[in-house]
């Protein structure tokens, strides 16, 4: 298993409530592929410059385990989704995610 981190901005045209649906669909794809450590909902912010003619976005951040590979279809559905505005998919080197609490003797421990 390997520690990944994924950040979507959801497009600010979306009430609140759409938001959190999108959130939680996208963490039950991610559950499918492999297991959510985490989800930090940042709620709406401001761009610092206009993307796709938009001005706002509300921002998600997952802490995700996974096998090599297994995300690659999350990633696809974020890409042709008309909600999501960016995302992000990384790779969390070994040390940053035994800091977090996600592999190695600090996720034993827990």
């Amino acid at each position: 298993m390997r520690a990944y981190e994924l950040m979507v901005i959801i497009n600010g045209d979306l009430d609140e409530d759409q938001a959190k649906s999108q959130v939680e669909s996208i963490e039950g794809r991610c559950n499918e592929a492999g297991m959510v450590a985490s989800t930090d909902f940042w709620g709406r912010r401001t761009f610092a410059y206009e993307i796709d003619h938009r001005t706002e976005g509300s921002y998600v951040v997952y802490e995700i385990l996974a096998e090599p590979g297994a995300l690659d279809g999350v990633e696809r559905s974020l890409r042709l989704a008309d909600e999501i505005v960016r995302h992000k998919l990384l790779r969390l080197p070994d040390a940053e995610a035994e800091r977090r609490g996600l592999m190695g003797s600090a996720a034993a421990d827990q």
